[in-house]
């Protein structure tokens, strides 16, 4: 009898001790940076116990903006952040280290929403216009989208500081700003206030990575293997939001605390269909902001595109099955 009570007891202990989630956790710290609907993946990823899953301890962390993270992630306080290219593309022009490993959201999400005065885009001449804050993606998209719209955001308008979605709503609905950029669900609620949305910017179909997992050369060097598992949880997180909506629809509805059912679903439909199932961070989304930065920057005009981005991960996954796995393909 002691000798089956001491056997089980081994087994017992052998079993717990060799449980990968016992064992192979690997912290990591993530940024998510602004308050936008385009950090889905991350959300469902940690809410759902994904990064868990694939062997993260995690410590994610809220910044109101990708600047401010992307000096952490320089600093070494951070290991990856979800943000935009130009938080990849400024400071490696400076010399940094910075790359994308996974593309989130391949091309714009925002909306140019104005006051009821202004009917059309032609019409932003003069006009200021509100963006999360100098640097930012919203603040350079909307530059560039201005310049394909024949408007000279230097001249031709005036653009100031405003904040996260909620405080650029709050700033148009002050008087304070005449136009801003928006995405859903705060689109939605832009038009239940009476402002008109004068452009979904994604229509242009120009290709920018707006948002994806940055980290640094040095830290995949050093640390290969969890920036791996964080790419795969996030892989994994992108089929949950793809597969089942009103799982993710009730994420959505815990972190920005908007239940407007239309909202909501407009959410939804944006992100679902805009999220790629291979998450690539191809070269074109680099290119692009490159391209806008070369006449008024020659580091820009000689950097490559590729370099930017680093393939390998998602090659990975794709290469192994992985991804074909998840949707049973």
């Amino acid at each position: 009898m002691l000798r089956k009570l001491f056997a089980g007891i081994f087994a017992a202990g052998f079993l717990l001790c060799h449980q990968p989630t016992a064992v192979a956790q690997e912290r990591a710290r993530i940024a998510w940076a602004a308050f936008s609907s385009s950090h889905i993946p991350l959300w469902v990823a940690q809410e759902k116990g994904l990064l868990k899953k694939h062997g993260i301890a995690p410590e994610v962390i809220f910044f109101s903006n990708g600047p401010t993270a992307l000096q952490a992630l320089v600093a070494s306080e951070l290991d990856i952040v979800l943000t935009s290219a130009p938080n990849v593309v400024n400071p490696r022009l400076a010399g940094m280290d910075t790359v994308m490993i996974l593309s989130l959201i391949p091309t714009f999400t925002d909306h140019i929403v104005a006051v009821p005065t202004i009917p059309s885009t032609e019409q932003l001449k003069g006009k200021i216009g509100g963006v999360n804050r100098q640097g930012s993606i919203s603040e350079m998209g909307l530059r560039l989208v201005l310049r394909r719209l024949g408007i000279d955001p230097e001249k031709d308008t005036k653009i100031v500081s405003a904040g996260g979605n909620p405080d650029r709503l709050a700033a148009l609905s002050k008087g304070i700003v005449h136009y801003t950029t928006l995405s859903e669900p705060f689109v939605r609620e832009a038009e239940k206030m009476g402002f008109r949305d004068l452009l979904d910017m994604a229509s242009l179909s120009i290709p920018l990575h707006w948002n994806g997992l940055v980290t640094r050369e040095s830290i995949i060097k050093a640390r290969r293997p969890m920036v791996a598992k964080v790419a795969r949880a996030i892989t994994e997180a992108i089929y949950y939001l793809k597969t089942d909506k009103e799982g993710t629809k009730a994420i959505i509805t815990k972190i920005l605390k908007i239940t407007d059912p239309e909202g909501l679903e407009r959410t939804y439909k944006t992100y679902a269909a805009i999220v790629p199932e291979v998450p690539y961070p191809v070269s074109a989304g680099m290119k692009t902001l490159l391209d806008d930065m070369a006449p008024r920057n020659s580091k820009a005009a000689a950097a490559d595109p590729k370099s930017f981005v680093d393939m390998s991960f998602v090659q990975e996954l794709d290469s192994s099955g992985f991804i074909k796995q998840l949707y049973k393909r």
